[in-house]
């Protein structure tokens, strides 16, 4: 018999290394989902843009665009057209190569929440709902706020590589309030 001060002490096992939060969150599949999010999102938004700004794919240019945007109260029409156009264009090609990821997002969800106040919300599904831009909105929301994954330009931007919520909140919210300041120039 063996006193209760007595015990053997065996070895312990060295506790295994802490890997770090995003490393354990990135895999290739979730990096490889983020891309695929990121490609359709981004070139959508990017062929919208272009509709807008060169006519392509059946657009209004922007003096089509731009008399639909003098329709819709927007003072300056044709700026307004080139405005969101770029933004469009801009945006969605950022987030399909994941290149300033958070800005992107925004500028999309910006230009969305926009679309959604111009289209009105009197019903959710298509074909006068607001599905189809809500979808894309959430899209380039998480998008901003996840980051792009490992297969993006980002990764190689210092202050971008390590991806932060605040980045991606800051950039949601700075989208959401110039969004509302051109819906406060409408009439």
């Amino acid at each position: 018999m063996t006193s209760p001060s007595a015990t053997s002490t065996k070895p312990q096992a060295a506790a295994p290394a802490v890997r770090p939060a995003l490393a354990s969150l990135s895999t290739p599949g979730h990096d490889t989902g983020l891309l695929l999010l990121r490609l359709v999102l981004g070139l959508t938004m990017a062929a919208h843009g272009a509709q807008k700004l060169f006519g392509w794919f059946g657009g209004g240019g922007i003096s089509g665009t731009g008399q639909f945007f003098t329709a819709s109260g927007y003072p300056a029409g044709d700026a307004m057209a080139v405005l969101a156009g770029l933004t469009e264009t801009l945006g969605g090609l950022g987030l399909a190569l994941g290149l300033l990821t958070p800005l992107a997002g925004a500028a999309i969800v910006g230009t969305l929440i926009n679309a959604i106040a111009v289209h009105g919300a009197d019903s959710f599904f298509a074909p006068k709902g607001i599905e189809y831009e809500l979808l894309l909105t959430a899209g380039a929301a998480a998008l901003a706020l996840t980051g792009p994954g490992r297969y993006a330009v980002d990764r190689f931007l210092p202050v971008l590589r390590g991806h932060r919520l605040a980045h991606g909140g800051l950039a949601v919210a700075l989208g959401v309030v110039l969004a509302v300041v051109l819906l406060l120039v409408r009439d």
